[in-house]
């Protein structure tokens, strides 16, 4: 059997998983590189204006040579995969140990629809996910299950979309927005294989573009009997935002959004009409290569908004987040040290693999779970609901630290590291 998630207290060194300190291959291991992209950087003034990606990862020819044609997995390495986070969260058959290079057995859920919202353009989107299903064994994706959509500019209003025909945006790459639009089709359809998946792409990443994006996003997965629609991006909270909220409430959509990776909240996280996710980490024994516990990450996005009021579904919390939103509601992972593997071929070619962090990760993750439980919640706030008054199906994080100055603690029950917790097979979701 396979280890729970129940605390396990080893020294701090000996639970975590360090480059350094690997057995295999640690000559190498040193010399990783990683790469946090000017996309996932913000500059003042962007809050309200525009978004940036929430992502960090090592490129390839960090690990072994650019590009890597043979893929993963690496032997030496202990970067995650759709089937060990499937073992680790309870969505497939058990296996033991959940090693990431031995465990093979996928989700095999979804249906209906996820939409993915980013910025710019990557047509290489298809054939990356294509090559990326085919390595780990997923269900392939076909042109009649995968489509790319191009939003129009934003309009005069939140959600608004410019009259007219849409253009296709601008490169992902010049814009470092590809690898972040590969993470997130990914492993949104690697967790739920049997959904539609849609990945629509805004103009820019100016804010009024990817809210118009979102309401493609949404009316497409609404056409199709519900779903979820899953952002992986955010910005600094704005006076305003309240007037954007609505944009979340498509009847039949359950929206999803990356709680950030740094100390502090980001919006639409914070947004009410979201389920706001967070990030762990995954410990792995760095010599059995077996899972061991999850604990917070230290960079991971939470607190209390500074603008959102409290939602009624947080009541049962309002100890701890007084009379304001608290973000994240859940999480998963995304911890770069056990990142996941990511292929990309915009900016290396074909055989590009990324390992991939950040709570980008953790929102296309948690979107195809919650697909995967095929209860298709009629709002966010149903969903979210649900999720907050469930006994069961999450794994209680109380061991780590996050937020500022690393001085919030994880504890049983709620948190502003990780919320609920993060996902224990499919009930309460």
């Amino acid at each position: 059997m396979k280890p729970k998630h129940s605390i396990t207290f080893l020294p701090v060194a000996a639970g975590l998983v360090s480059f350094c300190a690997m057995t295999a291959s640690a000559q190498t291991a040193a010399r990783i590189t990683i790469t946090i992209p000017p996309s996932s950087g913000s500059n003042p003034g962007d809050a309200g204006v525009r978004s940036h990606t929430t992502l960090r990862y090592i490129a390839p020819g960090a690990v072994t040579g650019e590009p890597q044609a043979s893929g993963p997995p690496f032997p030496g390495f202990l970067f995650e995969t759709p089937a060990s986070l499937a073992c680790i969260y309870e969505l497939a058959p058990s296996f033991a140990g959940c090693n990431p290079n031995l465990v093979t057995a996928n989700p095999k859920g979804g249906g209906r629809a996820i939409a993915v919202v980013d910025a710019y353009d990557d047509p290489n989107a298809f054939i990356d996910l294509q090559g990326f299903s085919a390595q780990f064994g997923v269900k392939p994706v076909t042109p009649a299950t995968f489509q790319v959509v191009y939003a129009p500019a934003g309009g005069s209003t939140p959600g608004s979309c410019a009259a007219g025909p849409a253009p296709q945006p601008a490169s992902a790459a010049a814009n470092g927005w590809d690898v972040e639009e590969s993470v997130d089709i990914e492993y949104a359809h690697a967790m739920a294989p049997g959904a539609k998946l849609y990945l629509v792409e805004a103009q820019t990443n100016f804010d009024t573009d990817l809210y118009c994006a979102v309401t493609v996003a949404s009316g497409l997965v609404a056409a199709a009997g519900g779903g979820e629609v899953s952002m992986s991006w955010g910005g600094g909270e704005f006076t305003g935002e309240t007037a954007v909220d609505p944009i979340f409430t498509q009847h039949g959509v359950v929206y999803f959004a990356s709680s950030g990776d740094s100390p502090g909240v980001i919006y639409p996280s914070a947004s009410p009409n979201v389920v706001s996710v967070g990030g762990t980490t995954l410990s792995m024994n760095i010599n059995s290569g077996d899972f061991e516990f999850e604990n917070t990450w230290q960079d991971g996005g939470g607190g209390p908004s500074a603008v959102e009021p409290r939602p009624s579904y947080q009541n049962g919390i309002a100890f701890l987040v007084g009379s304001q939103r608290g973000t994240p509601d859940i999480a998963a992972e995304a911890n770069l040290n056990t990142g996941v593997w990511v292929l990309d071929s915009l900016v290396f070619g074909p055989g590009s693999w990324y390992i991939v962090g950040g709570t980008s990760v953790a929102s296309p993750v948690m979107a195809g779970i919650v697909n995967g439980a095929n209860s298709f919640a009629a709002s966010s706030q149903t969903e979210l609901t649900k999720m907050y008054a469930s006994r069961f199906g999450f794994n209680d994080i109380v061991f780590g630290v996050c937020g500022p100055y690393n001085g919030t603690v994880a504890a049983f029950g709620w948190d502003f590291c990780t919320g609920l917790g993060s996902p224990d097979g499919y009930t309460g979701k």
